[in-house]
């Protein structure tokens, strides 16, 4: 079973790495669903860990149909990544009418080898899955991240399972979304899946002392500065447990 964890910080992949987590998936910007990192992230996180690093490729949030300029910039980040000895790089991109943009992913995917190229949850906007499953294969993805086509992977679950038998071992498909200590084992149950992506969110409180109270958070009253985003470790390990014998008693 491998276990993807997503991470938006050194100490969150950090955390993942003494998880005993298989990869990561280093994004920025989480309120937006994750975007490209940045050079000095990418770079730290990579001298720190010794787990697969795959890098997100996406430069914006909002739909995933990209301007030209957008397209370009996802072209020089992968370059980037590849300097940076990254594992593998995670995007997709699609067509007006909601059909994988094959022509592009294409020309990425081909840019980024050796490493290893995963199609986002960009794949869950498209209008035919089982269509975009094709278009995926046909253009050399090696892993889909999925939720189904719902908001949770759990909710999702028959599409998913329908999707790794008709994949049939040409491409991994791997639920992500929602998928906690709750839902894992039937997700993985019902699917069949043998690799899933998840969070394991923890926080932590900051080590300021000073606090402006008048301001708790730049750009909201939430007070998110006081309270740090990072990853639990110890669900990690649960989570593996969860997993593989949830996968075992479907054998």
């Amino acid at each position: 079973m491998t276990l993807e964890i997503v991470v938006y910080n050194i100490e969150s992949a950090l955390k993942a790495q003494e998880g005993r987590a298989d990869r990561i998936e280093l994004c920025d910007n989480p309120a937006e669903g994750g975007t490209t990192p940045c050079y000095g992230m990418i770079e730290s996180v990579r001298q720190n860990v010794n787990l697969d690093v795959y890098v997100m490729i996406r430069p914006r949030g909002g739909d995933f149909h990209y301007s030209n300029y957008e397209f370009h910039c996802m072209k020089r980040d992968i370059d980037q990544c590849q300097k940076l000895s990254a594992d593998g790089v995670v995007f997709g991109i699609l067509n007006e009418d909601g059909t994988l943009d094959k022509k592009r992913c294409k020309e990425l995917i081909a840019r980024a080898r050796p490493m290893k190229v995963t199609c986002h949850r960009a794949f869950d906007m498209t209008r035919d899955p089982l269509q975009a499953l094709e278009d995926c294969i046909e253009v050399g993805f090696d892993r889909i991240l999925t939720s189904g086509h719902e908001t949770s992977a759990i909710k999702g679950v028959i599409l998913i399972a329908e999707l790794v038998r008709k994949a049939n071992g040409r491409i991994a498909i791997m639920p992500g979304a929602g998928v906690n200590e709750e839902t894992v084992e039937p997700i993985v149950s019902v699917t069949g899946a043998t690799e899933i992506h998840f969070s394991a969110t923890g926080s932590r409180d900051s080590a300021m002392q000073y606090r402006n109270q008048a301001i708790m958070g730049m750009g909201s009253e939430a007070g998110s500065e006081f309270k740090l985003r990072t990853v639990d470790p110890e669900r990690i390990r649960k989570m593996r447990v969860l997993a593989e014998t949830a996968f075992k008693s479907r054998v």
